[in-house]
């Protein structure tokens, strides 16, 4: 497929994260983009404000004349969340247009490019930013496909200078996505079970990873967190450099961490690793995850040639992505913070960072969890990693693309979850309790629904409660 031979390119589900970065794509190399998504958001806003129209009522009626004139001309992009029953996606499909996932889509955008792929359950979208913005700090010339909005950019695209240049791709496990990509340099963050609705047992999960692994072209590099399951990296062709990486020497990788101390919001850690030492890195999004994500990072920043001095700034200047582990609101004693995680292990290690940086101070949590498949899937750790919490009011859950299971329902969350104080709410209980109840010291909102239309009344609500505190 050459993309060159499509003037019109149509998103089916454009507001997703990943399909917005394609369309940002195509609409700055000169393509004409539109595209369709179920509800208006930010990121909808921000696509239409950057000229490329977008619609919200599934209705053949709504695709842009240009698009149902010209057929052959037509590139037709689709999620895997579009459900089965779309009436555009029907039309399109009974009409012959070229449709593609997007997956395969972003496959061909990285064909012969250099490519820096990360994978993992859990922790690829913040290892991902973190390497396209070490490089681009250091001056290098990359390009980045995003899973999250990087703070940095301001954006979940980063477009390179020139044709040869590195692309840094989010590499999704979800529906065998990843299996589209042929990097030079992959890293594997996790392999967690997760996605079980597709895969159906983690040994599936497991041997994607493999396939995934296997595809790094001759001669790269594949850097593993030391927790992934050991297949994986038996996968990787011979002569791939393996290098494996977590917190302490004591775990065994050869990439790890040193002198690692929380100071306020900071995390200041040594690098040792394959390619040398890097003292004083002083991170500035807080968390022991982040801190062995951006090992991972800066292993590829050192591939890259980017020195100790080099490195040490672009460390000290990364501010993270939307939605992970970002700061809302910080009083005098009180803080507001808003986090994507919807795993169990992404809780655990949120909520233990969060209870490292401010202990003994009340922890509230308002979660949402995300899908009934993954909620039954994994209840049991949901109610522990949450039992860290001093309380917890679970919402409903967010179906994304699912019909509701029978019996599954946040209530098979709050029967096991141990915080002295639990319940289940409704969105405009939490910000009623924002507004009157004073038992908390620190709030997190966490999930990866749609509990993030609650962030901004919730910085409005506390920002008047706690300026007087």
């Amino acid at each position: 497929m050459i993309l060159n031979q499509f003037p019109y390119v149509f998103f089916l589900g454009i507001g997703g994260i990943g399909m917005s970065a394609l369309a940002r794509w195509f609409h700055a190399n000169g393509h004409q983009v539109s595209g369709y998504d179920k509800t208006e958001t930010p990121l909808t806003q921000a696509l239409a404000a950057e000229g490329i129209r977008v619609h919200y009522v599934d209705a053949v009626a709504n695709i842009p004349v240009e698009i149902t004139e010209n057929r052959t001309q037509t590139l037709v992009v689709l999620t895997p969340a579009i459900p089965a029953e779309s009436l555009e996606w029907a039309w399109l499909r009974e009409q012959g247009y070229d449709i593609r996932k997007r997956s395969q889509v972003l496959g061909v955008l990285t064909h012969g490019r250099y490519t820096i792929a990360v994978a993992g359950t859990h922790g690829k979208t913040t290892t991902s930013s973190m390497v396209a913005h070490l490089l681009h700090h250091a001056g290098l010339d990359v390009g980045a496909f995003l899973g999250g909005i990087a703070v940095n950019l301001g954006s979940n695209l980063l477009l390179p200078a020139s044709t040869d240049a590195p692309i840094v791709v989010e590499a999704d496990e979800y529906d065998r996505s990843f299996l589209t990509l042929f990097p030079d340099v992959a890293i594997v963050t996790s392999t967690d079970a997760d996605h079980l609705d597709i895969y159906g047992d983690q040994h599936a999960l497991i041997e994607s990873f493999r396939q995934f692994v296997a595809q790094i072209k001759p001669g790269g590099t594949l850097l593993i967190n030391h927790t992934a399951h050991p297949s994986v990296a038996a996968a990787a062709p011979a002569g791939t450099t393996i290098i494996r990486y977590g917190l302490s020497a004591a775990q065994g990788p050869e990439l790890f961490a040193a002198a690692i101390s929380a100071e306020g919001h900071q995390f200041h850690f040594d690098l040792n690793g394959p390619k040398g030492e890097v003292t004083g890195l002083e991170l500035a999004v807080p968390g022991y995850h982040n801190v062995e994500n951006m090992l991972a990072a800066a292993a590829v920043a050192q591939i890259h040639a980017v020195g100790p001095e080099k490195l040490r700034a672009a460390v000290a200047a990364y501010r993270g992505v939307k939605r992970r582990f970002e700061f809302v609101v910080t009083a005098a004693q009180n803080v507001y913070l808003d986090d994507y995680a919807h795993h169990p292990r992404e809780i655990e290690a949120f909520l233990r960072s969060v209870r490292a940086l401010y202990p003994g101070k009340r922890l509230r949590v308002i979660f949402q969890p995300h899908l009934f498949t993954r909620t039954r899937d994994f209840a049991e750790g949901f109610s522990k990693s949450l039992s860290i919490a001093d309380e917890v009011f679970l919402l409903d859950i967010y179906p994304a693309r699912e019909k509701p299971i029978p019996g599954i329902t946040s209530d098979i969350l709050l029967a096991d979850i141990t915080a002295a104080t639990k319940a289940i709410q409704t969105k405009e209980q939490v910000l009623e309790g924002a507004k009157t109840d004073n038992s908390f010291d620190i709030l997190a909102t966490v999930g990866a629904g749609d509990i993030d239309t609650l962030v901004p009344h919730l910085k409005t609500i506390l920002t008047e409660r706690w300026k007087s505190i």
